[in-house]
């Protein structure tokens, strides 16, 4: 696992302890792991009251003086992401994790992979991601946890119990897919939405609901690669509700929650399949005792019953995100998401693809006389942009050439590494475990043959 992590101690022993041998690097425990990173304390006056409100009333000075719904929150964030097909999104929700630091929030973010990350691309993202934020109340660290490849679409159960296990240190958790952009805005939205439910139905029912958010893409042209010539073609596009595309989009699509209190406030989508969902701590708490629902335990997604190697109710990365919590079967929570802030609880989905589904044979609208889906292998050929386009990985190595780090001994920069099961392939990710260490040994500098290793897909 690797941990981005802008306050932490010394970390000279564990490298001497860990790199002496293989195994050890490979295969070391958590409680290594727990003595080495020290969470940022956060004045009590931040935290989520117990009762379930998620803004506090608290009336001291610090609170008083706030500029933000954020302030002092404590925030636990977990991404699921298998490998790095998907990096230029995953970079973009790091960027919008990290502002939430900027305004305020103290927020960890564990990102779960099974693919180890080279020490260039970690020093890059150290530049990246140290919060400049400089109230005690806030914070931002990244921890990337490997996990065996063998857990393949069940990498997405991993969150469930480190939300649990973590249960009394955070007031907001946040798990979500690697390609939607969440914002401060998000989360800000979801907290003040939190409150006016409760305050609509009352303490006793506010577990009942949960505040949803609605994915979206961009529109463009799918036969058109946009240019200098061809850019008037964005002129039309726009935001587009792919997974809501029925019609008449009321009810079809979307309707008003069918409870009294918020009916003429809220609306839920009849799809509500998010990639994503937010909780507060009185909320997780609340669900892991209600009845059917016991969602602190990680399940399988239901199963045709004659075939039960085919879902019913979508795939194991929909149970998890949406199905589990929201279906009626299940859980049961009522999915809510205010009419008069709606675009308030809209999160990009980043790769601008799924839209092109809409209308096509077997996917949504495409009837039998839709054009044919198409599908890839992985052996596909592409062709690659200029090389002369300076990457930000090349740019960064440069920066270190022409003007060297001082070192950092013992190492005070924002990242370490542990291993929670990745050995797959055991040499690639033995010798990658390694040089982390050497560069923490070194102080947070990386080395000549660090600098080479920059296309991390092919190491």
């Amino acid at each position: 696992m690797l941990i981005l992590n802008t306050r932490i101690g010394s970390l000279e022993n564990i490298y001497e302890n860990q790199v002496s041998s293989s195994s050890s690097v490979l295969f070391s425990s958590t409680s290594e792991k727990s003595n080495i990173r020290k969470p940022n304390a956060v004045a009590a006056t931040s935290r989520l009251d117990l009762e379930g409100s998620s803004i506090s009333t608290n009336n001291n000075k610090d609170q008083q003086l706030a500029s933000s719904i954020l302030d002092g929150k404590r925030i636990l964030a977990v991404i699921a992401s298998f490998d790095f097909s998907q990096i230029p999104h995953l970079e973009e929700l790091l960027d919008s994790f990290h502002d939430m630091c900027v305004a305020g929030a103290q927020i960890d973010v564990f990102i779960h992979t099974t693919v180890p990350y080279p020490v260039s691309l970690i020093d890059l993202l150290n530049t990246r991601h140290d919060c400049t934020n400089t109230s005690p109340r806030s914070g931002f660290s990244i921890t990337i946890t490997l996990l065996s490849p063998k857990l393949r679409l069940h990498l997405v159960d991993k969150h469930r119990s480190l939300f649990y296990e973590k249960i009394d240190d955070y007031d907001i958790f946040v798990y979500t897919e690697d390609d939607i952009r969440i914002t401060p805005r998000t989360i800000a939205a979801y907290l003040y939405e939190t409150d006016r439910v409760q305050s609509i139905v009352g303490q006793e029912h506010a577990s009942d609901y949960n505040v949803g958010v609605v994915r979206y893409e961009y529109n463009y042209p799918p036969d058109i690669i946009i240019d200098d010539k061809t850019r008037a073609a964005t002129a039309n596009v726009t935001r587009v509700y792919w997974e809501h595309s029925w019609h008449p989009v009321i009810p079809k699509a979307v309707d008003a929650v069918p409870q009294k209190p918020l009916s003429d406030k809220y609306v839920h989508m009849t799809n509500h399949h998010q990639g994503m969902y937010i909780a507060t701590q009185f909320l997780l708490k609340a669900w892991k005792e209600r009845p059917g629902c016991e969602f602190d335990i990680v399940k399988n997604r239901p199963g045709m019953k004659n075939r039960p190697s085919q879902p019913s109710e979508g795939t194991q990365r929909v149970w998890m995100s949406s199905q589990h919590l929201h279906g009626k079967r299940h859980c049961n929570v009522q999915q809510v998401i205010p009419i008069d802030k709606f675009g308030e609880l809209t999160v990009h989905h980043l790769p601008n693809k799924n839209y092109r589904r809409v209308g096509r044979h077997g996917r949504l609208g495409g009837g039998q006389g839709g054009t044919e889906a198409q599908h890839v292998f992985g052996n596909e050929t592409f062709t690659q942009s200029s090389s002369q386009l300076v990457s930000a990985i090349q740019l960064h190595v440069e920066f270190a050439k022409r003007w060297p780090k001082t070192p950092q001994i013992p190492y005070q920069g924002p990242v370490f590494m542990e291993n929670e099961g990745c050995d797959q392939p055991f040499e690639r990710v033995k010798s990658m475990v390694n040089d982390y260490f050497a560069y923490i040994h070194r102080g947070g500098v990386m080395s000549e043959e660090d600098m080479t290793k920059l296309n991390w897909l092919d190491e």
